[in-house]
Formats: C-alpha cells, sequence, structure tokens
C-alpha cells in the first residue's frame, strides 16, 4: 500500500530561484569569484612554516580554502543540475564555462597550497601534524604533500590548469553538446516517437525484441554518423592527460586514477585477476538467457532483455514504497533519511524530453543536500538505480559530522555505498517474488549487475588501457577505435557475444569525463568491496547501521586497503578477498541455472 505520493521532478528553487537566469544564482557565483580572487592574493603571502607556531596560518588558509570550495561546489552543482534536466538550457552552458574557470582558479590555489606546505622541514612538518588544529586532517594533509612532490613546479602546473579550462575540460562538454543535439526516431508500441539518447537507451529492456533491436540499430547509426567527431574528441582528451603525464615524468596511464582512488596497483591487479578467473558461470548464464530468447549466443541488444513477461512494473510511487520498506529493515537512519529525500523534492526521475542520458547523485555542500537525477520508467532496474543513487546520497549525509577536509572521499569507495543500498534492494524483490517466473527474473536483475561489472566494466578498462598506449604514438582512428572495443568486449564476455557493440566508446559519457580519468574500475572496486559489507550487515542485522556509518565516514581519511583492514579485517590484495564476492554472485547465477532447468 502506497502511503504518500512523491514528486517525480526535483526542487532546484530551494537553492536559486528562477532556475539558470536567477539573479541569485548570479550573486552568489561573483561572490565566489571576489573571494576567489582576495585568496588569490592572500596566498602571495603564505609561507612555508618553520615552526608549529605558525599553525594558525595554515588552518586559516583551511577555512577560507573551505569557503570557496563549498560555495563553489554549490553553484557548479545546482548549474550541473540545470543541464542535465534542460540539455538545451544555453545559459546553464555558459554558466558550466564559467564555474570550470572559476574551478580551475581554485585548483591553482590549491596547487599553491600544497606546493608551499610540500616544502616544509620533515620535523617541522611531523610537528605540525601532532597539533590540536591538525591532527585530525594528518592523512588529508600527507596526501597533499606527496602529490606535491609527484608534480611540476607551481608556475608549470598552475599553466596546465589554465590552459585545461579551453582544452582539456572543454573536450569534455563537447561531448555533452554533441550527444545532446542527437535525436532517435522509432516506432515505439505502434507510436512514432522522437527520443533522446537517454529515451532510446531505456529501451533496451523492452520486451520486444524488434524494438530492442530497432533501438540498438538506431543509436548504433547515429554513432556511427558522428564517430569522427567523437573520435576527436576521445583522443584530444586522451591526448592531453598523456602529455601532462610525460612532462611529470610518469611511466604509467593508471598512476593518477590510482591515487585519486587511494589504492594500490596491487589490489586492482588481485581485482581483476580473481575476475578473470571465475568467469566461467557468468558466461553460462549469458549462454542460458540467449537460449532461453531463441538464440545461440547473446547479442549486445539483448543483455539486458527481460526473459520473463511476468516481472511487475512498479510506477515510481511503488518504487519509492518498496526502496522504503526495505531500507527500513536495514536500519532506522537510512529509511528516515531517504524518505526525506522522496518527501522534499530532492529526485527527478519524470521521463521527458530533452533529459541527458544515465543517472547521478550530486551533493550541495552548503546546504548540506543532495539531488538525484534519472529517468524512471517503471522496470526492476529503474528502482535499483534510485536505490543506488539514494546510497550515494547517504554517504554524503553519513559525513555531515565530518570536517569538510575529510569528506573528499574516492570513486571507489563512493560506489560502495550506493551498490550496497542497491543490493538491499535487489535481494528483498527476490525474496519477495510471488511466482517461480518472477524469482528467475528478478535472480536475472541481479546477475546483470554482476556481468556489467565483471565484464561490461572490464571490457571499458581493457579498451581504455589499450587506447592510451596507442594513443601515445598518434591518432586513433575511428576505425581502430571501434576494433579496440570489439577486441576489448569479446575478451572481456569470453564467448558469449554473438554480437558486439563496436561504438561503445562513443556512446559511453564515463569515456569523457574529465574530472576523474578511468572512470570504470572503481564501480567493480566498489561492487564488490560493498559484497563484503553487506554479507556483515545481513549477519549482524539492525545493529550493523552504525558501524556502516562508521565505515562511510572513514572513507576519506585512509586508503582503501586501510579502509578494509580495519572495518573488514581483509587484505584486499589478495585474490582470496575478491574470490569471496565474486562466489556470492555466482550462488546466483547457480540458483538461475537451478530454477530455469526446472522450468526446462
Amino acid at each position: 500500500m502506497i502511503e504518500q505520493t512523491y514528486s517525480m521532478v526535483w526542487d532546484l528553487d530551494s537553492f536559486f530561484v528562477g532556475g539558470s537566469s536567477s539573479t541569485a544564482l548570479r550573486k552568489h557565483l561573483d561572490e565566489v569569484k571576489n573571494k576567489l580572487v582576495t585568496f588569490e592574493e592572500e596566498l602571495k603571502s603564505f609561507c612555508t612554516p618553520s615552526s608549529i607556531q605558525e599553525v594558525d596560518q595554515i588552518v586559516h588558509t583551511i577555512n577560507k580554502l573551505k569557503d570557496i570550495a563549498v560555495n563553489l561546489s554549490e553553484g557548479g552543482a545546482v548549474i550541473g543540475c540545470f543541464l542535465a534536466q534542460d540539455i538545451t538550457d544555453k545559459q546553464a552552458a555558459l554558466l558550466e564555462g564559467e564555474v570550470g574557470s572559476l574551478y580551475a582558479k581554485l585548483s591553482s590555489s590549491m596547487l599553491t597550497i600544497q606546493q608551499v606546505l610540500g616544502q616544509t622541514e620533515e620535523s617541522v612538518w611531523r610537528d605540525l601534524l601532532q597539533t590540536k588544529e591538525l591532527s585530525n586532517f594528518a592523512f588529508v594533509l600527507n596526501e597533499w604533500r606527496e602529490e606535491a612532490k609527484k608534480m611540476l613546479s607551481e608556475k608549470e602546473e598552475d599553466m596546465i590548469t589554465t590552459l585545461s579550462v579551453d582544452g582539456y575540460h572543454a573536450w569534455g562538454q563537447l561531448y555533452d553538446l554533441l550527444v545532446g543535439d542527437i535525436r532517435i526516431k522509432l516506432t515505439v508500441d505502434g507510436v512514432e516517437k522522437e527520443l533522446s539518447v537517454g529515451q532510446a537507451n531505456n529501451l533496451s529492456s523492452h520486451e520486444d525484441a524488434a524494438i530492442r533491436k530497432a533501438s540498438f540499430d538506431a543509436l548504433e547509426a547515429a554513432w556511427t554518423e558522428k564517430e569522427d567527431f567523437f573520435a576527436k574528441t576521445l583522443n584530444h582528451l586522451a591526448g592531453f592527460r598523456l602529455a601532462v603525464y610525460e612532462k611529470r615524468g610518469w611511466d604509467s596511464v593508471l598512476q593518477e586514477p590510482l591515487q585519486i582512488n587511494r589504492m594500490k596497483q596491487e589490489t586492482l591487479d588481485a581485482m581483476w585477476g580473481a575476475i578473470s578467473k571465475n568467469k566461467a558461470p557468468f558466461v553460462e548464464y549469458l549462454h542460458r538467457k540467449s537460449a532461453m530468447l531463441g538464440e545461440k549466443r547473446i547479442h549486445w541488444y539483448d543483455l539486458d532483455a527481460p526473459i520473463s513477461a511476468s516481472t511487475e512494473k512498479m510506477d515510481f510511487q511503488q518504487g519509492a514504497a518498496f526502496i522504503l520498506k526495505h531500507f527500513k529493515e536495514f536500519g532506522p537512519k537510512l529509511a528516515a533519511f531517504s524518505r526525506h529525500a522522496f518527501e522534499n523534492g530532492w529526485i527527478e526521475a519524470e521521463d521527458r524530453p530533452n533529459k541527458r542520458p544515465g543517472g547521478f547523485c550530486t551533493g550541495m555542500p552548503v546546504s548540506e543536500e543532495s539531488r538525484i537525477f534519472m529517468t524512471y520508467s517503471g522496470s526492476m532496474s529503474n528502482v535499483s538505480t534510485l536505490a543506488h543513487e539514494l546510497g550515494h546520497a547517504f554517504h554524503s549525509y553519513a559525513l555531515r559530522p565530518v570536517h569538510w577536509m575529510n569528506r573528499q572521499y574516492a570513486m571507489g569507495v563512493a560506489e560502495t555505498a550506493s551498490t550496497f543500498a542497491e543490493m538491499i534492494v535487489a535481494d528483498a524483490a527476490v525474496k519477495e517474488a510471488k511466482t517461480d517466473e518472477e524469482k528467475i527474473a528478478l535472480l536475472e536483475d541481479k546477475i546483470q549487475r554482476s556481468v556489467a561489472f565483471f565484464m561490461n566494466i572490464h571490457a571499458r578498462f581493457l579498451f581504455e588501457t589499450r587506447l592510451y598506449e596507442e594513443r601515445k604514438n598518434g591518432i586513433v582512428s575511428a576505425t581502430r577505435l571501434n576494433e579496440l572495443m570489439e577486441a576489448a568486449q569479446k575478451e572481456a564476455y569470453g564467448d558469449a557475444l554473438e554480437t558486439t557493440h563496436p561504438h561503445f566508446w562513443a556512446s559511453k559519457l564515463h569515456f569523457y569525463i574529465t574530472d576523474v580519468p578511468f572512470y570504470n574500475f572503481p564501480y567493480t572496486f566498489g561492487y564488490l568491496f560493498s559484497l563484503s559489507i553487506y554479507a556483515k550487515a545481513i549477519t549482524e542485522g539492525a545493529n550493523f547501521e552504525e558501524k556502516y556509518i562508521a565505515l562511510l565516514q572513514d572513507t576519506a581519511v585512509m586508503t582503501v586497503e586501510d579502509l578494509a583492514m580495519k572495518h573488514l579485517g581483509e587484505d584486499i590484495t589478495n585474490e582470496a578477498f575478491w574470490i569471496k564476492g565474486i562466489n556470492l554472485c555466482i550462488q546466483d547465477v547457480n540458483e538461475f541455472i537451478q530454477f530455469t532447468n526446472a522450468k526446462g
């Protein structure tokens, strides 16, 4: 029974009334700009500390940095929401460019602070970090200091940051513009429609195979038509990164993403090693699914195909009620927080034209709120996505008592909280299945996530590492990018694929995100890491919620290896840790095979 009706359109007026033309937003950005100018002047006299008596100078600088960062982040997040809800919002696009310039200035100021602190004499540095004012920030400050040692001079890094606004980041924005301009014409359920890329992507789970294929073919044609534009964009993004890495003397393209994710190479190798050795059950699942669909092997456009018409659709209100019910079984704080998000218009879920594809959660650090974006069409996958994004928002909520300096968590652990929330809902759906047919379909929905993280994400990782190797020798053509992608997909999916998605490199926003390089492997890390947390949650019941919150509060103040050891007692540089999580996913596959065998 649905207790309440929630809006499917988010509330952005609570931040700045008037949309992208808001006078309040204009005033906010101007104030941030003025604070930045003043801060830049102040930093000219920011000196390397020579004794602990200068601790107040560092604290003052941190507080100024925090004030500017949170206010800029607030404005930038809201502008991002304006663009997501309407990709034709030209004023929002202009503001996005302005915010990008402000972020570049902030990055330069941040670099100055790092370089100055990095020159502190070792004994003085140790004494400073033992003061009551700075001891709480020891991990982050040490991280800043170590990063500074790996960079070029302040002047050179400042030049890179400045040039990246109209170079590196501009290429990423061009991708958004290109995708936003694409329209897909299709006949769906007897009605001719003009769809955005996001709406057309949603048809990948349509029950009609002809519509799935038609949508895939139409999208593939659109990517093919503009492949040279996308190839040029991707080449320049990769080229910019490689040029910066070369100047810094970095040999590996993974140095930056591993550093950002506070992860060792051994951890990444152990994770992919464990996955590569245990793909057979998931290949078997894909063979079984293709047989159920009447095919010898699986087509790419059938990967998300429903295998049973019995799976019930959930409208937005039903989906919200389902999520809240099962979040409450995990813990009262997660449930209460999520109800607050629904009740206060934090979620944009309406299915309408001109929205950008995909989903995200963004935080507003000044107001201590989040906003969730997706396009909801009623599938169980949509319900899982909604739970996923609420998990992100809860992570930010859990960090409210923590100082801003200790809130900057990496992507891998960010995906842990979201995937954990998703699992609560996915498991509950299987347990509440009313028939065997529905249980099979819901089990399959769970397994699809494993396939996505173990195969699709692996294909992205393989493609991207190989792209960078070839890009070192010059421009990589669209034709070659297609070849690299097809080869990566065939390797990652075993022999399960009948057809591939050669233009996946053009269709996937993640390859064009400039904030975080290699926007792929952290998803798989978060998925498997959260499985271990989820196993503990099941064992300990409702009492686990406080331990879970404590773990989330540590996500920005230690490496992932230390986080796992402290809260799980596990060594994640060992394949054995990852295999335990993979085995839980294999149990879902075995159950699926068993049920489908019984059905004949």
